[in-house]
C-alpha cells in the first residue's frame, strides 16, 4: 500500500504518499477498495498467485469484489415463449402529491432492468400526478396499509422509501408489507422510520428483504455502528445480521453484506451518481432484479454493478434521469455476453 495508509481499512489517518500505481501480492487489500484509502492508491495491480491463495480464509470471512461472473449466470432473460407476467411483478410505493418523483425514478428503473410489467402505486391524492407522467409504467393508488397489501397480492418484489416521507402511513406501510410476505427493497424514508433499529427490523422481516441505506442513513438506523467497526466492511456485515436482511452500504466504495457474512465491495461506480435521484433509481434496479427470481444478495450484487456502470457512460454533467438510456446499454451489454447463448436460434 502507499506509504502512510493502513492495508486493512479504508480510512488515511496522517500523512499518505498518493500513488500512481501500487503493486500487490496475488489479491487486493481493503484499503486498495475502501475509500478514501483507494484514493491513494492508483491503478493496483496484483501479482499471481506466489503460494498462499490456497491458505486464504474461506467462508464467512471470504469478501470480493462486484463481478458480473458471480451473478450473470442468474439473470433472468425471456424467450420466444415469454411474456411480461413472467418476468416478474415490481410494484414501487410513492410518496404523496408533491412527492412522487423519487418512485417514479425507480418504476422507470426497474421496467429498463428488466421487470415484466411494473406499478406504481400513489395515495389517492397522487394518483393523477404519476399517471400524467407515467407511459408503459402503470399507476394505482392505495387508501391505507391494507390495501396496500391487497394492491401487492400478485407481486414478485416491492420498493418503498423513495420520498415515502418519514411519516406513521409509511412505517405502517413497510410493517403490513413485511408482515404479508413481500419481498421488498426499504431505501430512504422506509429505512428512517425505523431509526435506531432495536431489532424491529429482524422481528419484522419474513422474506428476503434489501436496505439500501447511504452513510446517514446507516448510522441513524445502527447509531455508532460504522464508527465502532473496524471498516465498512465490518459494520455493514453486522447491521445486516441485526436486521436479518442484505444491506447495501451506499457510497463509492458500495458494500453489500449478507446476514451469514457474505459480503462485496462494488468498485464499478462513478462520483457523478453523487446526485439527487440516483439512489431512487438504484433501489429501482435492485427491485427488478428480485421480480425476475434473484436471490436479494445477487440483485443488490448486480443492481450495484448496472447502475455503477451506468453512472461510468453516463459521464460528468450526468442527472439520475440520464441513466435510464445508460441502463438500457449496460443491460444489452450483459445479454450479448451472458444471454445470447440462451436465446440463440438452434442451427
Amino acid at each position: 500500500v502507499p506509504s502512510g495508509i493502513q492495508g486493512d481499512k479504508g480510512e488515511v489517518e496522517g500523512p499518505a504518499l498518493r500513488a500512481a500505481i501500487t503493486a500487490t501480492f496475488v489479491v487486493r487489500k481493503l484499503a486498495h477498495v475502501l475509500q478514501p484509502a483507494a484514493s491513494f492508491c492508483g491503478i493496483v495491480e496484483a501479482s499471481d498467485d506466489i503460494g498462499f491463495l490456497k491458505y486464504l480464509l474461506r467462508g464467512e470471512a471470504e469478501l470480493h469484489s462486484n463481478d458480473p461472473q458471480a451473478w450473470a449466470h442468474a439473470l433472468n432473460w425471456p424467450t420466444e415463449t415469454s411474456h411480461k407476467h413472467e418476468r416478474g411483478r415490481l410494484f414501487v410505493v410513492s410518496g404523496g402529491l408533491a412527492q412522487t418523483g423519487a418512485a417514479r425514478l425507480s418504476a422507470r428503473a426497474g421496467l429498463r432492468a428488466g421487470a415484466g410489467a411494473v406499478t406504481l402505486l400513489t395515495p389517492p391524492a397522487a394518483l393523477i400526478v404519476a399517471a400524467m407522467s407515467l407511459t408503459a409504467v402503470m399507476t394505482a393508488s392505495f387508501a391505507d396499509a391494507a390495501a396496500l397489501v391487497e394492491a401487492t397480492a400478485r407481486s414478485s418484489a416491492v420498493v418503498i422509501g423513495p420520498a415515502a416521507g418519514v411519516t406513521h402511513a409509511t412505517r405502517a406501510n413497510v410493517e403490513a408489507l413485511a408482515s404479508a410476505g413481500r419481498r421488498l427493497v426499504l431505501d430512504a424514508d422506509a429505512l428512517s422510520v425505523f431509526a435506531p433499529d432495536d431489532g424491529a427490523l429482524a422481528k419484522l422481516l419474513t422474506a428476503e428483504t434489501v436496505l439500501t441505506p447511504h452513510a446517514g442513513e446507516f448510522e441513524r438506523l445502527f447509531p455508532g455502528l460504522l464508527k465502532s467497526s473496524a471498516n465498512k466492511v465490518e459494520a455493514a456485515r453486522q447491521g445486516a445480521r441485526r436486521a436479518s436482511a442484505v444491506v447495501l452500504l451506499k457510497g463509492f466504495d458500495t458494500v453489500v453484506a449478507h446476514p451469514d457474512g457474505r459480503a462485496i465491495i462494488n468498485t464499478m461506480a462513478s462520483p457523478f451518481l453523487a446526485t439527487a435521484g440516483s439512489g431512487d433509481v438504484l433501489a429501482g434496479v435492485i427491485g427488478a432484479q428480485m421480480a425476475q427470481g434473484l436471490s436479494a444478495f445477487d440483485a443488490a450484487c448486480a443492481g450495484a454493478w448496472m447502475h455503477g456502470l451506468a453512472g461510468v457512460m453516463a459521464g460528468p454533467g450526468m442527472t439520475a434521469e440520464d441513466l435510464d438510456q445508460e441502463l438500457g446499454k449496460v443491460i444489452a451489454m450483459l445479454h450479448k455476453t451472458w444471454g445470447d447463448k440462451r436465446t440463440a436460434p438452434a442451427g
